[in-house]
């Protein structure tokens, strides 16, 4: 009778057990599948370069770091380390996390207003593709949200939310990349706030000897409402980028250099020299 009482209680631990070890088993799994699922997810979209100033819509793994040299329209020359780049990763099929890291904001007048900017966090998912031999091009949605992080003159006090749609295009060596998206801050269209400015970025690229993408971006921002309504700004970066040069087994390297100018309506921020650097994985 003890031994018939027991079996119940023997078999419910082992199920438990078995359950137990399944998890882990599927946890492990999940991880040491990451790279292959990466590269199988990737094989199935354009093997175009992540352009300067536009969000790509390929998915990408990589850690990002930017730097830039900007003129704000007041005079103040303001450097940005890190310029809210970080870490990109693909979790799952068609889907892309990056993981912002606040920029450190330095101006050449005053010490006693620099400090981190705000904190922001991109979730893209990939809704059609076709590699270069299918078709070359993809079609992807971003959602990004700002949080107010930052600073006390570093930040914008609000959180935003960016839904983007963002597509591309090859012809060959050649190909054409795009996001066309709108900022909606938590305070609406105050007037006395950034509004929901309509932002349309295009990247224009080449790619040389396989290794080396000149490009040109084209960055457009439309205020229809806030503190800037009725204002527009565009912005030409004439860019060059190598990569990926391979470093250790999945590891490359991706060096950029561009240079930002406006070229009409009333700026925020004028001459603007950008260094990228990014090691895909």
């Amino acid at each position: 009778m003890f031994l018939a009482a027991a079996l119940p209680r023997i078999a419910a631990g082992q199920d438990a057990t078995n359950q137990t070890k399944s998890l882990s088993s599927s946890g492990d799994g999940y991880f040491s599948d990451w790279f292959a699922r990466v590269s199988r997810i990737q094989a199935e979209q354009p093997h175009w370069i992540t352009p300067m100033t536009t969000v790509t819509p390929r998915l990408e793994e990589e850690l990002r770091y930017d730097q830039s040299w900007e003129t704000t329209s007041s005079g103040t020359r303001l450097t940005s380390f890190g310029y809210g780049k970080g870490l990109e990763l693909i979790p799952a099929e068609n889907v892309e996390v990056i993981l912002g890291i606040p920029a450190w904001q330095s101006r050449n007048k005053s010490d006693e207003h620099d400090g981190f900017a705000d904190d922001s966090f991109l979730v893209k998912y990939r809704l059609a593709s076709a590699n270069e031999d299918n078709g070359n091009y993809i079609v992807t949605a971003f959602l990004g949200l700002q949080v107010p992080t930052g600073s006390k003159d570093n930040t914008t006090d609000h959180y935003t939310v960016t839904p983007t749609l963002a597509s591309g295009k090859g012809w060959g060596d050649f190909d054409i990349q795009n996001t066309l998206g709108i900022g909606i801050p938590d305070n609406g269209t105050a007037r006395d706030g950034a509004g929901t400015p309509l932002q349309i970025n295009t990247a224009f690229q080449y790619r040389l000897i396989k290794v080396a993408w000149p490009e040109l971006d084209v960055n457009y921002t439309y205020w229809p409402n806030g503190e800037h309504t009725g204002l527009n700004q565009v912005f030409l970066t004439p860019s060059f980028i190598i990569g990926r040069l391979p470093i250790w087994q999945r590891v490359g390297l991706t060096i950029g250099l561009g240079y930002q100018v406006a070229v009409s309506g009333k700026p925020t921020y004028n001459h603007n020299f950008i260094v990228s650097v990014r090691l895909p994985f």
